[in-house]
């Protein structure tokens, strides 16, 4: 629009047009992609020819509730499963700050450089009860492993269950196979209930300790030292050498009481350093004479059986568990019933064989 101003009559005023107004969009911003939605049959052939992005969208799918994803999540699984089952399935554990993920990392960038591994971790993070977040830091502890092309990592949050996320663990495991990964660490929250869960999953079960820190005595649980495999005392370094040897000798007289596992196979101790990468190599010669042990008697193949059958009685308990609390007659009878026993009127136990009754009933 032409200023007044400008004008003849006006002599001595001139005013400027000014400037265009840019673009409220910068011009040179990629637009970022919308995300691809895949069939079944396509996420499997990415999944096999080892792209790591439609990999991690299937993962999604497996973790997410909705049951439209799960109904693909199910469908790729039961496509790759086929193609899994020929790696290694290593479950490491450990008492917080023990050093897991630094070994892992250790562990990690060891297989990929000098055995020729391709290394996919799952690590299990614990979810807080009051927000249900989760910090999900395990790549920002792997800074050397995460920068591996052929190492994928990938966190999962408990979100307050973790029989859920074990199994979806289980399943993750079988698309990292399919993917061409022949390693697989499954990491834990740390020594407690989660054990029980990824022993149920690994070919191996590694257990991390400390030396040091107190009653060494304290470490010798029974039942997390019956279900290892191996032990390694990390931090086997500078003036802790020697309180980490003692360790390690006091977990050998220790294993020495326990019987034989039905593998046959005797735990070993070994100790090593995480930060400074010593002791490495000793640990994945016991991984291998550990396999072979096992594939040459026949343990290795009735143990994944098992696991294979433990993990479909656990889905059906999982899969009962949510039908019943998803039930709409169920939910509104559950308020009542709730309000009964904070009312003393009924009891727990005679609240709980009601609702069950009328949800068989229901389902009858």
């Amino acid at each position: 629009m032409e200023h007044p101003e400008n004008n003849p009559k006006y002599a001595g005023l001139n005013v400027n047009k000014g400037v265009s107004q840019p673009p409220i969009i910068n011009p040179y911003l990629k637009q970022k992609k919308k995300r691809q939605d895949y069939s079944p049959a396509e996420y499997t052939e990415q999944i096999l020819k080892g792209n790591i992005t439609v990999l991690s969208q299937a993962v999604t799918l497996v973790e997410s509730q909705k049951n439209e994803h799960q109904a693909i999540a199910q469908e790729v699984i039961e496509k790759c499963l086929p193609y899994s089952g020929r790696s290694v399935r290593i479950g490491i554990t450990g008492v917080p700050g023990a050093g897991k993920s630094t070994s892992i990392d250790a562990f990690g960038v060891h297989l990929i450089h000098d055995r020729n591994r391709k290394l996919a971790v799952l690590a299990i993070d614990p979810s807080s009860e009051r927000s249900k977040g989760s910090i999900l830091g395990d790549k920002t502890r792997m800074e050397d492993l995460s920068r591996e092309p052929l190492a994928f990592i990938r966190p999962s949050p408990t979100a307050g269950s973790l029989g859920g996320v074990a199994r979806k663990t289980r399943e993750t495991i079988i698309l990292c196979e399919a993917a061409g990964f022949d390693t697989v660490f499954v990491e834990t929250v740390g020594v407690g209930q989660s054990e029980t869960a990824v022993h149920s999953m690994v070919d191996f079960f590694l257990l991390i300790q400390l030396a040091g820190t107190g009653d060494e005595l304290q470490g010798i649980k029974r039942g997390i030292m019956e279900m290892a495999d191996g032990i390694i005392v990390n931090k086997a370094d500078g003036n802790n050498i020697d309180k980490a040897n003692l360790a390690a000798a006091q977990y050998r007289n220790a294993l020495h009481l326990f019987p034989l596992p039905p593998s046959g196979w005797s735990p070993k101790v070994l100790t090593y350093s995480g930060y400074y990468k010593t002791g490495i190599t000793e640990i994945w010669n016991m991984v291998d004479e550990y396999m072979t042990f096992t594939r040459n008697n026949g343990f290795f193949e009735f143990r994944r059986n098992s696991q294979a059958k433990y993990w479909m009685y656990e889905s059906i308990n999982e899969q009962l568990k949510n039908h019943f609390y998803q039930s709409p007659q169920i939910a509104k009878e559950l308020l009542l019933k709730e309000s009964q026993v904070l009312h003393s009127e009924i009891s727990s136990f005679t609240a709980a064989k009601l609702m069950l009754d009328k949800y068989f009933n229901e389902t009858k």
